[in-house]
């Protein structure tokens, strides 16, 4: 039985800086001069009740109505309903823990301070967070630029503290960005293409600031980002839980921006699957590490956007359309995930089995899975309790490694079914030493190694085998495991990867990534202060410690989509 108390009584300060120092610009086609934010008032928001929390169960299986909570104002009814408020107390005063009676751990306010460090300024309004604030590295590359993926955890880790103002400014100033004209070259992309990043430039003389962003232009490989349009997305919707500011969604700007970005993927082709056909790095692996296809990262990313979305959207003329799209596709979406993509021990030992060659309606082995092609890993990885979502599926291929990113977004947006998230949850356990080692989390599973890798990555230096996206383990993935973990009623998991990564990650620097098996190694090539692994810890620090947090980024099962597929007996095993 786990015990979490939550009472009022702890404060600290951390210092404030003022901007950031931008260096090392690199020419980049697209650049504009926008227009002043316009300004805008948020209520000052109730501080948070006295709770006292017992888990046992997930939060799929109860609501938190059921909880044993002492509400000064009253009861949640369910965590996706939760209006998550963080008033501030102080200036420069984290708001979660002036009210609670967590002890901080002594690097928490190392890390906050190390945060507002890469704050971002536009016009003096703050519109985001660099990549990365190394200032021994002699080569600034793009880790001076505000990332959209990377801002996520820096937005949640303001949201939490009360700080909703930053996350407003860079979801408006990137929406904005939406709208410039996008090409590669010669090629146009599409009209809701969101940008990988931005930067500002600072002119001291002509006291001027404009604004440049990357579309994929600039990135590795020339690949846009098909997952800055789903992150802005589901960002948007945090904002709104968060705040309870209904408002900002409801802008035309806003509802057109999100049926843009929707419009790219729903829209009808020679796909015969639900799926999103995607190139090699188009997302957080942004190199080539043979996740063209389907990888599950977008998918499941894909199916929380377009559940968010669902929530957001106006039913007016343009708005009803395309939740009627939103709809069909989130039913073929869901099925197809949780039957396909789908593996656990009994799944496993029926793929070992397949025919090959069927053809009709009746195949059971649809995508001619070839049982030969089964790495032989896979086999003593699988525990009998346990499962998730492989890498890839497409015509005679399965991708059996292991992705955290895609498998954690699974549970949160309920992607996965209440027993497949459990299943991952037991897996995780089960696996301890392979996925999470001596520093969380090995972003894949198991590293490409030898001639595999020659051929499969291009022989790239970066992504050596356990090191970086073959392999590597990844500090930011701690806010994810974490919020899986406490939806599915499993928060003892989370705490002791956060006891793991509080033994290190102040006295390396917060780097970007760790090498080896067990992740022991700094990356080879990984930033110092990387401004990901610093929100990450802290988003990981504040969900814990505070569970109602959890409202703004996890969505309850949708019943009505809820699939009717025979379990496999690992399920009672």
């Amino acid at each position: 039985m786990f015990w979490l108390t939550i009472r009022s009584g702890f404060t600290f300060q951390t210092k404030k800086m003022d901007g950031t120092k931008v260096m090392g610009l690199r020419n980049v086609s697209s650049i504009c001069s926008l227009s002043e934010m316009d300004d805008h008032d948020l209520s000052r928001l109730l501080d948070k009740p006295r709770l006292n929390i017992e888990r046992q169960r997930s939060f799929d299986e109860r609501s938190l109505s059921e909880l044993p909570i002492i509400l000064t104002r009253g009861s949640y009814d369910n965590y996706e309903g939760m209006h998550s408020p963080c008033g501030r107390s102080g200036i420069d005063t984290p708001a979660s823990w002036d009210r609670n009676s967590f002890d901080p751990h002594p690097i928490v306010a190392e890390a906050w301070e190390a945060l507002r460090r890469t704050l971002v300024y536009f016009r003096g309004q703050p519109v985001g967070t660099i990549a990365a604030y190394d200032h021994a590295s002699e080569e600034v590359l793009n880790y001076d630029q505000v990332f959209v993926r990377d801002f996520v955890p820096s937005a949640l880790a303001f949201l939490m503290n009360g700080e909703p103002e930053i996350v407003k400014n860079f979801l408006l100033k990137t929406l904005q960005l939406q709208g410039w004209e996008k090409k590669v070259d010669r090629f146009k992309l599409g009209e809701g293409a969101m940008p990988a990043s931005f930067k500002v430039l600072h002119d001291p003389v002509r006291k001027l600031d404009t604004i440049i962003a990357d579309f994929g232009e600039s990135a590795i490989g020339r690949v846009a980002p098909v997952d800055s349009g789903f992150w802005w997305i589901i960002l948007l919707r945090a904002y709104t839980k968060s705040t309870g500011d209904l408002s900002l969604a409801e802008r035309p700007e806003c509802q057109k921006g999100m049926r843009l970005i929707l419009t790219l993927c729903l829209a009808e082709g020679f796909d015969t699957f639900p799926t999103l056909l995607c190139a090699d790095g188009c997302s957080m692996i942004d190199r080539r590490m043979d996740v063209y296809g389907y990888p599950i990262e977008i998918q499941a990313l894909f199916y929380m956007a377009l559940r968010c979305a669902l929530s957001m959207l106006k039913q007016d003329a343009e708005g009803k359309d395309c939740i009627e799209r939103i709809e069909k596709r989130l039913h073929a979406l869901s099925y197809h995930m949780r039957s396909y993509f789908w593996l656990d021990f009994q799944q496993l030992n029926d793929i070992y089995r397949y025919k090959t060659e069927e053809y009709s309606h009746t195949a059971v082995n649809k995508f001619n899975v070839i049982p030969d092609s089964i790495p032989d890993w896979i086999f003593d990885f699988m525990p009998t309790r346990g499962g998730y979502f492989i890498g890839n599926v497409s015509p005679a291929r399965m991708d059996f490694r292991w992705f955290c990113l895609g498998n954690c977004i699974a549970i949160l947006s309920s992607l996965a079914t209440p027993e497949q998230s459990v299943a991952i949850m037991d897996l995780i356990e089960a696996r301890w030493d392979e996925l999470v080692g001596e520093m969380p989390l090995k972003i894949a599973y198991p590293a490409i190694e030898k001639h595999e890798w020659r051929i499969v990555t291009g022989c790239d230096p970066k992504n050596t085998r356990w090191s970086y996206h073959n392999g590597g383990s990844w500090p930011v993935l701690l806010w994810l495991l974490t919020a899986a973990c406490i939806k599915t009623g499993r928060p003892q998991i989370a705490r002791q990867a956060i006891d793991l990564a509080e033994t290190r990650l102040l006295k390396d620097g917060w780097p970007e990534y760790y090498d080896g098996k067990l992740g022991r190694f700094i990356g080879k090539q990984a930033r110092k202060y990387q401004t990901w692994s610093i929100a990450g810890y802290l988003v990981a620090k504040m969900m814990l410690e505070d569970p109602s947090h959890l409202g703004m980024i996890a969505l309850e099962e949708d019943k009505q989509r809820k699939p009717m597929i025979k379990r496999s007996s690992s399920w009672n095993c």
